[in-house]
């Protein structure tokens, strides 16, 4: 039988939002993966430490990410496999784009794919980056949703 990569249970992927428990996910697989938490400016150092603290970060950076549309922050990372126990609530993971820094989640691609095609997901339908310059792609209620990011700061660890 096949392992699913992210998910040990059968989700319709346009239903699902991102926000998903992260205790159905299957870590055996997330070998340098991309971590995304949002959070306000209050709770901005605590979550900091926290990430910090209780994880090995690869490449020694995270980057923290202003929302201005809605004044949230974002905190990226990339954790080490195996490293993965204890992740912050709501935290999900997210691919990048680093010609444009775009960071989106695959169900956020499916959707983007969708809308631009028709309502067919291809996965070989070519996606223009730049008009997504600087953005997250997430889906959340099944919608799209495109927060337009501006680096706020780069924690050199």
């Amino acid at each position: 039988m096949e392992t699913l990569t992210i998910s040990n249970k059968s989700y319709n992927m346009y239903t699902v939002d991102d926000f998903q428990e992260l205790n159905n996910l299957n870590f055996v697989d997330l070998n340098n993966k991309l971590f995304c938490k949002f959070t306000t400016l209050e709770g901005l150092e605590s979550l900091l430490d926290r990430i910090t603290n209780n994880y090995s970060i690869l490449y020694k950076k995270v980057f923290v990410l202003h929302i201005k549309s809605n004044d949230e922050y974002v905190c990226t990372y990339n954790i080490e496999q195996g490293n993965t126990e204890g992740l912050p609530p709501n935290t999900i993971m997210v691919h990048r784009k680093k010609d444009t820094n775009t960071l989106y989640t695959i169900n956020a691609l499916n959707e983007l794919i969708k809308r631009l095609n028709g309502g067919v997901v291809d996965t070989k339908f070519p996606i223009d980056w730049q008009h997504y310059r600087n953005t997250i792609l997430l889906t959340q209620h099944d919608e799209l949703k495109q927060l337009k990011t501006k680096i706020f700061k780069i924690i050199e660890l």
